[in-house]
């Protein structure tokens, strides 16, 4: 019988494939491991695929849609209330498969590459500004303690741990600066790609 629908729960190795034919009976269900994801769909007449959307899945849903398969992506807290079972990779992909089909179902946009690396910036940038947030009030007791003036700003900031740097050039200080200097860098670059880009 040839599948209409499949359902595939990916992960690090190993992958769960459930198949479906046009009336719903199951075709397929089986694993494969990652080098062999790709060869088995190509020999399948194209037809729609379903999968749980996650960062690896883009990746994923380009690779298949290059073989001519309708892949769409649905996001994880949709996909549970189909799950009959105990919650297992055959239960997920047969869950996947059947959810997929459902004419309510919302579904997630496919990512580019690019748009993937501008997330990661994005991600990258918060969590220097966070970390030298954490740091910042780490060394605040440290520059008390030393009479230091506490400007507002990060030039302010800049200036006060260069001197606690050299006064007492504890861990804490140190890694502050450097990471106070990441995330300017950091910084910088997300405003000169929001110049470059032609969204803004």
């Amino acid at each position: 019988m040839t599948i209409a629908t499949i359902g595939i729960d990916i992960a690090k190795n190993v992958f769960h494939l459930h198949g479906v034919c046009v009336d719903g009976n199951v075709v397929v269900s089986r694993q494969l491991r990652r080098r062999q994801d790709i060869p088995y769909l190509q020999q399948l007449t194209p037809c729609l695929i379903g999968i749980e959307a996650c960062p690896g899945a883009h990746h994923w849903a380009h690779q298949i849609a290059a073989l001519g398969h309708e892949v769409r992506l649905m996001p994880p807290q949709y996909v549970k209330p189909y799950v009959k079972r105990q919650k297992n990779d055959a239960a997920d992909a047969a869950a996947i498969c059947e959810a997929v089909t459902r004419p309510t179902m919302r579904f997630v946009a496919v990512k580019s590459a690019e748009q993937q690396s501008v997330l990661m910036l994005h991600r990258t940038r918060e969590l220097f500004v966070r970390q030298k947030t954490m740091l910042i009030n780490v060394c605040a007791p440290s520059s008390a303690s030393l009479a230091l003036p506490r400007h507002r700003g990060e030039p302010g900031w800049l200036n006060c741990s260069e001197t606690l740097a050299r006064q007492r050039p504890s861990f804490q200080a140190l890694r502050a600066k450097r990471c106070f200097f990441l995330s300017v860098s950091s910084e910088r670059r997300h405003l000169d790609w929001q110049r470059s880009s032609s969204r803004y």
